[in-house]
């Protein structure tokens, strides 16, 4: 967690961070705090998570919590979630033009799903190919989908925090290749690893 040492923390972002502390998320996911950046925002806090399913990487992604109480008129708000994700595809489905499209639904959907207000949703969608030539041209092809995104969460209680949170990770999983959980279904514990600071 990164905050200006002049300011003490807001009790508005220290409930968000005790939030994700204490997020339940599903088994795929692996999570951790990294550092977050220091100069965007006066507080933010950032974690990072790999989508396994059977000890193999389907997926990764990174996401930060930006606050300024002070509010912020690009955000339109005083919070801001910043997200990046990327996945291995399928080498056919980079080029479907439609590709970039339902990756950004993917977003929008999550959020919906999960019943997060927000606003001021903006981002990238991208889908690259590539193939091995010379002395690696044994190497399969490679395609990914990466995106890229950020928008203002409607915080007022931890619950809010959650509802993004549960998006994101849904954000997550529909990048991967895995479905949402079934409604009602929800993960049974947290699953922590690194080092989370307080």
């Amino acid at each position: 967690m990164v905050a200006s040492r002049e300011q003490s923390t807001p009790p508005l972002f220290d409930v968000a961070v005790q939030a994700i502390l204490n997020m339940s998320w599903r088994p795929e996911l692996k999570v951790e705090e990294i550092p977050a950046p220091a100069k965007i925002a006066p507080f933010a806090v950032a974690i990072s998570a790999e989508v396994e399913l059977n000890d193999e990487e389907l997926g990764s992604g990174r996401l930060v919590l930006l606050h300024d109480p002070a509010g912020s008129a690009s955000w339109d708000g005083d919070f801001r979630c910043v997200t990046y994700a990327r996945a291995d595809v399928d080498p056919e489905m980079v080029t479907d033009p439609l590709l970039t499209e339902v990756g950004w639904s993917w977003l929008i959907d999550a959020l919906e799903r999960n019943q997060a207000e927000y606003s001021s949703p903006s981002g990238t969608v991208t889908a690259v190919s590539s193939r091995s030539f010379g002395g690696i041209a044994d190497d399969p092809p490679r395609a990914e989908v990466e995106l890229r995104a950020s928008w203002t969460p409607m915080v007022a209680t931890a619950a809010d925090v959650v509802r993004n949170l549960q998006a994101w990770s849904e954000l997550l999983c529909l990048t991967a290749g895995l479905p949402p959980l079934p409604d009602g279904v929800v993960p049974i514990a947290p699953r922590r690893s690194g080092t989370w600071l307080r």
